[in-house]
């Protein structure tokens, strides 16, 4: 969706996831039209992709409420997906980890065809295929030859409608999972940003681990991850998107291997859920008890669970790991969710810090005149990298810094850091204000970035998926370009106080205190939470 194709291109500006076999498992020139396929008369939106090309987005929904999107703009590749509003956010302390499961077992045996015959038929096609679970969403992917798309949309309606979820299969997954997982936790640049996202909402939604708890592998079982599949792979909840393909064939096609998926008996439509979720939100803020006691004795039900809003929390978590040479350290506020109106101005604030590592091939356009290079990296020799992340999601997001140096100047890092977040907020007569020249470089590199990230297939195809799942529709890039061009420095600096001061956390119900969470030798290390109050920021 939009959110993460701003990430993507925050990304590159810096330089820098059933139901025959498994029973019930199943803004511009905008119009209406008629399409007929097969008899049935489905309604289709159509809108125009940008002015500067001769493509358009169309959506039609089927009648199982299954909806289809895509965008014809011309190359050699087709690209096709099925997107699952499900994933981790959606799981409970009974089902945590079943999604990052799932996605391991998205390419396994059929109720049509073994393991290897699914393996076979996916080197087949070449190209690029794959699963991958997210906080938000299931995604099956490919980018395959343009003649192959019927091929493709079969192997994903097999793979989703009808997996065998096989016990073998299963225990399989276990293991390697378990290893996967160890790797991860290894790796300092791979968990800490998993083990933030803990921290800032605890015990809540986009709180839950993306990876499976290694005490819950043994809890995941056929029964429980067929069980999931009937809650969350509703018809409503999915969006078979293409790009590269004529609508019509594509529609077809979906009629002709989705079509048969039946309607939910209690529908939980992802448009209006995630619009519920961000009602619920408001409400929360007048009535802080109100999703509490929606939820009874006997925990949530499926809906409660779809609607319920992220409660950021705050918090700080420290990892004493004497022998890392390095001390990794992370200090983040509640951002913005992808429908808040200050969504651009918050993504043109992270090109401007920018960042990278020590070793970072700096050079024009590749961030080496952002803050964070300029500031920190050319200035303190003991800095290892600081780069500034935006992760942002349908109801909240989290924006902050993340670093690493040698254990004897972490303190010093936090203070550096600290400094960073609290300037780029100020509009008085500090010399570390932000500038109309900073401003302008990073608005260019955002456009730019945005525009050359829709040149993949793959990219386009996932913005256009996960929009279309969320809203019903796509938000034009030109319409992204003007609401980028009209960000100004007044703006920027609003949004940049709204956030690092805590302030978002007066329309989300958040806490508005800073997530903090460092991990390496904690010998000497000062009270983190003392230095960042010291700088004004959270709340």
């Amino acid at each position: 969706m939009a959110s993460r194709l701003l990430q993507a291109a925050s990304r590159r500006g810096q330089g820098m996831s059933l139901y025959p076999l498994v029973p019930g498992i199943f803004k511009r020139g905008e119009s209406s039209l008629s399409h007929s396929v097969n008899n049935p008369v489905l309604p289709t939106t159509v809108q125009e992709y940008s002015k500067s090309s001769t493509g358009l987005c169309k959506v039609t929904t089927l009648p199982n409420g299954i909806r289809v999107a895509s965008e014809n703009t011309p190359g050699h590749f087709s690209a096709v997906g099925v997107y699952v509003d499900a994933g981790s956010r959606y799981e409970t302390s009974d089902t945590r980890g079943v999604s990052h499961i799932l996605d391991r077992l998205a390419f396994k045996s059929t109720a049509n065809k073994s393991a290897d015959e699914i393996v076979g038929e996916v080197e087949s096609l070449g190209g690029n295929i794959m699963c991958s679970s997210s906080r938000e969403s299931i995604m099956y992917q490919s980018a395959i030859f343009s003649q192959d798309l019927e091929r493709a949309i079969s192997l994903f309606s097999d793979v989703i409608c009808r997996p065998n979820i096989d016990p073998l299969e299963v225990e399989e997954q276990r293991q390697t999972a378990l290893y996967e997982i160890e790797e991860i936790w290894s790796k300092p640049e791979m968990i800490l940003p998993e083990i933030l996202h803990t921290v800032a909402y605890e015990n809540n939604t986009l709180g839950n681990p993306l990876l499976c708890p290694p005490e819950n592998l043994e809890r995941m079982t056929p029964e429980l991850i067929r069980s999931y599949m009937k809650t969350w792979y509703r018809p409503e909840r999915m969006v078979i998107t293409a790009c590269g393909a004529e609508h019509e064939k594509v529609v077809e096609l979906a009629v002709k291997h989705f079509g048969q998926v039946p309607v939910s008996e209690s529908p939980m439509d992802s448009v209006e859920t995630h619009s519920k979720a961000l009602k619920r939100q408001a409400e929360t803020v007048k009535k802080p008890s109100l999703v509490q006691s929606l939820f009874g004795s006997k925990g949530p039900t499926a809906y409660e669970i779809a609607t319920e809003p992220a409660r950021y929390t705050g918090g700080s978590h420290m990892m004493d790991v004497p022998d890392l040479p390095l001390t990794h350290v992370y200090i983040a506020f509640e951002g913005l969710s992808i429908d808040d109106k200050d969504i651009y101005a918050l993504a043109t604030l992270q090109i401007l810090l920018g960042g990278g590592g020590s070793f970072s091939a700096g050079g024009p356009g590749k961030g080496m005149y952002s803050r964070l290079f300029t500031n920190v990296l050319n200035q303190h020799y003991w800095v290892e990298s600081c780069q500034a992340f935006n992760h942002c999601y349908t109801d909240s997001g989290l924006f902050g810094i993340a670093g690493s140096c040698r254990p004897e100047y972490t303190n010093a890092l936090v203070e550096v850091m600290c400094r960073e977040l609290d300037s780029i907020g100020r509009s008085d007569g500090n010399n570390q204000r932000v500038t109309d020249a900073e401003l302008s470089r990073a608005k260019n590199q955002l456009k730019s970035s945005l525009l050359m990230n829709l040149e993949s297939r793959m990219v386009q195809l996932e913005d256009l998926g996960r929009q279309v799942q969320v809203h019903g529709k796509k938000t034009g890039i030109d319409e992204m370009l003007e609401r980028i061009d009209r960000v100004d420095l007044e703006e920027l600096r609003r949004v940049a106080s709204r956030v690092v001061r805590g302030a978002v956390g007066v329309t989300s119900g958040g806490s508005g205190k800073a997530t903090i969470v460092l991990q390496g030798d904690m010998r000497g290390l000062k009270d983190v939470s003392k230095m960042v109050e010291k700088y004004g920021l959270g709340s």
